[in-house]
């Protein structure tokens, strides 16, 4: 089935989910090739690089021209967009395809366009594709898809429902579902679900390499040496042939135990696995080098993937720049930084905010700021992270007014802020200590704008005036219109802060 192996949860199954045809193998075969060498469907439908255009044109041109669509050929050109998240170029092939009276449509290529249509149009659009699907397809393939999507937006109480529905239809024959299932408590950090679920599959079938990647990934939640070796164990016994991701799994278990001959064994033999096709296992490879502090695999492995690929991607420099910055070689960082500048063109903040955070976590903010506007002048759109970088830096030099500022641009940024207590708690806690009642008004208006008010901000807000010898207004006021309710320490604070003159910032900030 087209879908079985596509839907397995990237972090939890590593290659196994991973897409074998390149583009370039889907363009060549894309079509007839009637109007020359290079003119293929599969070479125009992938040329779609902007959303706005439609699929679906280019295939009703291409019939109108008297070629032949091949179904094969759509499908492996849907499996390529979706490797590269054009989802709604994926999707509009899926629609044109269900429009043809000879495509005989089986239940996995229903199970991908459910897919699509959840990340393009949302969940319950897939949901109701799901129900307007013919009985027929509503099969393994396609209440897995549905699983899936469930897992992917968080609906626990759907996904385990789903699953009961596909136990009561016999539909339980592979590990697939119970992978998801597995997957979503894993994000939810209910643990302690894992087992349970390993237990509930075997009822029904036996693991397969994704399941054992996530249970090594469980073993490393815990931090269980003991665990994640009897679970290789059972691996072996079991004959399922382990991927890179296990010996990934397995030497970042063991690096962070502190076991490290035992976490080169485990790379040497994820090395073994890397290659072309399983491109991804470098990254991690030079992540768990850098963790090992071996600057001399590092290297190696860095020059071996010059001679492999003739680009290097965004997540590879990121890797290495992670890895040298961890090293504090950050000459050589700022060369390969470089070197990504000048081939990338992707504009993407992460990788500058690898430069960016050693050089102020280094105290180092002069040099940070000029880097600043070095990346900006290259079009590079400085993100939550960068600003946040900041944040911590000026913190750390006492200049509340920077930090005030690059905070605003930080919560600028988002759309909706996922707060950060810590980052909050540092502020306040700094401008409490310099009593400034000014700072401690306008970062609470700040807060309140990005939708994060909290009882103890407005205790430290009190305790700044305190310290002053000032008295704030309306507090209860502008508590009760926060919807945040007084505690004990609110009230000795108010009482306290009573005793004094009042504060002119209070005013103007309420």
């Amino acid at each position: 089935m087209l879908v079985s192996r596509r839907l397995v949860p990237l972090a939890a199954g590593g290659g196994a989910a991973r897409m074998v045809t390149s583009a370039a193998e889907v363009a060549a075969e894309g079509g007839g090739g009637e109007g020359g060498r290079g003119d293929t469907l599969g070479r125009r439908l992938l040329k779609l690089i902007y959303p706005k255009r439609s699929a679906a044109v280019v295939l009703r041109r291409w019939s109108e021209e008297g070629r032949t669509v091949q179904k094969y050929q759509l499908n492996r050109v849907v499996r390529e967009l979706r490797k590269y998240r054009r989802f709604k170029h994926a999707l509009e092939i899926c629609e044109w395809m269900r429009t043809q009276p000879e495509m005989r449509l089986l239940p996995g290529d229903h199970a991908v366009h459910l897919d699509l249509v959840a990340k393009v149009r949302g969940l319950p659009s897939a949901e109701k594709f799901f129900e307007d699907m013919p009985e027929r397809a509503k099969g393994p393939s396609t209440c897995s898809a549905l699983l899936h999507t469930y897992v992917q937006h968080g609906r626990r109480d759907k996904a385990e429902a789903m699953l009961g529905e596909m136990a009561k239809a016999g539909y339980l024959t592979c590990a697939l579902p119970f992978n998801h299932m597995m997957s979503l408590y894993m994000s939810t950090g209910e643990l302690e679900k894992v087992p349970e679920m390993i237990k509930e599959l075997r009822r029904y079938t036996t693991p397969d390499l994704v399941t054992y990647n996530i249970w090594l990934t469980y073993c490393s939640k815990k931090n269980s040496v003991k665990s994640a070796e009897k679970v290789y164990d059972l691996m072996k016994d079991e004959k399922v042939a382990p991927d890179w991701m296990t010996f990934s799994l397995l030497g970042s278990i063991y690096i962070n135990a502190g076991l490290h001959v035992k976490g080169r064994d485990a790379l040497v033999e994820m090395e073994k696995r890397a290659s072309r096709k399983e491109r991804a296992a470098y990254s991690s490879l030079l992540t768990l080098y850098a963790s090992l502090s071996d600057r001399g695999n590092l290297d190696r492995l860095w020059s071996k993937m010059r001679q492999l690929f003739r680009k290097f991607s965004d997540t590879e420099y990121k890797c290495m720049l992670t890895s040298l910055t961890r090293f504090g070689d950050i000459a050589e960082a700022e060369s390969v930084y470089s070197e990504w500048e000048s081939t990338s063109g992707t504009c993407d903040s992460r990788i500058p905010n690898t430069i960016l955070s050693f050089y102020i976590k280094n105290g180092m903010m002069e040099k940070a700021e000029s880097f600043l506007n070095h990346i900006v002048q290259k079009g590079v759109k400085p993100s939550y992270s960068t600003w946040e970088l900041f944040v911590w830096g000026y913190l750390s030099n006492d200049r509340m007014d920077n930090v005030l500022e690059c905070l605003k641009k930080a919560l600028s940024s988002l759309e909706k802020w996922d707060p950060n207590p810590q980052l909050a708690t540092a502020i306040y806690s700094r401008i409490e200590e310099k009593a400034d009642i000014e700072a401690a008004e306008k970062l609470l208006v700040m807060f309140r704008e990005a939708g994060y008010v909290t009882t103890e901000m407005y205790n430290s807000v009190l305790r700044t005036y305190a310290k002053a010898e000032l008295m704030p207004l309306i507090v209860d006021e502008r508590m009760d219109q926060d919807k945040v309710a007084m505690d004990d320490e609110t009230r000795r604070l108010l009482r306290l802060t009573s005793k004094y003159p009042i504060g002119e910032v209070s005013t103007l900030m309420s």
